[in-house]
């Protein structure tokens, strides 16, 4: 199994399938004088999660919020277990909330999982909001296609842009409440943010800017 692992200044990746559990998305940790994590994984993970931190040298105590970037249940799990054990914020799209707080749509039954449904303590309702926490400011930006509350987020650290655009690989499944004209608009949104650092939703870093943005590009291609 893979090791949690420092990305760039203040941000961690600290779980995903060879990381914490092999169902889980990839989960991002950011330190923000208070840390902030990108999604949760798909549930069977928590303790993991927390180990993975402690490896960072940071502390689960600390973790103020869970930025939810959409409500699949890789990405959703363990929200109730971070809510209910360290009392931290959840944040999402509110196009997502409803399938975040009631379970349904979440496609835990493809994983053969359960679902525990949450509280969503901030529901976005803006294309584009700050998240303003102790020492920075997390741009949120609304990406419909994916699912009809896709979110991303980005921060500038150091003359850095990262983004955390999460499932930027899809899939683009109308079943699963994709939308493929939404997604192309969305992917061109991102490729205009010019980040210098990918935090993809599966398979992981995508650096320097060029090769971000030929990354991203080659699924606005495709669909």
């Amino acid at each position: 199994m893979g090791k949690p692992r420092r990305i760039e200044k203040d941000v961690y990746m600290v779980g995903g399938a060879d990381i914490s559990h092999p169902d889980d998305c990839a989960v991002y940790l950011i330190d923000a004088g208070g840390l902030v994590l990108i999604d949760c994984g798909a549930g069977l993970s928590f303790a993991q999660l927390l180990d993975n931190i402690r490896v960072m040298n940071l502390s689960p105590e600390n973790i103020k919020a869970v930025l939810v970037t959409h409500a699949h249940i890789d990405h959703i799990g363990s929200l109730k277990q971070f809510k209910d054990e360290l009392g931290v914020q959840v944040i999402c799209h509110e196009l997502d909330a409803d399938n975040i707080e009631q379970g349904f749509g979440v496609g835990a039954e493809l994983y053969g999982l359960d679902y525990a449904p949450c509280p969503v303590d901030v529901k976005i309702k803006d294309e584009e909001t700050v998240l303003q926490f102790a020492e920075k400011d997390l741009k949120v930006i609304h990406i419909p296609g994916h699912t009809p509350g896709s979110i991303a987020a980005y921060i500038d650290v150091d003359d850095k842009r990262i983004l955390f655009g999460q499932d930027v690989h899809g899939p683009y499944l109308p079943q699963w409440g994709a939308n493929l004209e939404d997604a192309r608009i969305s992917l061109q949104k991102l490729i205009d943010l010019k980040a210098d650092t990918l935090c993809e939703g599966h398979f992981g870093i995508y650096r320097p800017g060029e090769t971000v943005r030929k990354y991203i590009k080659g699924y606005l291609n495709s669909i």
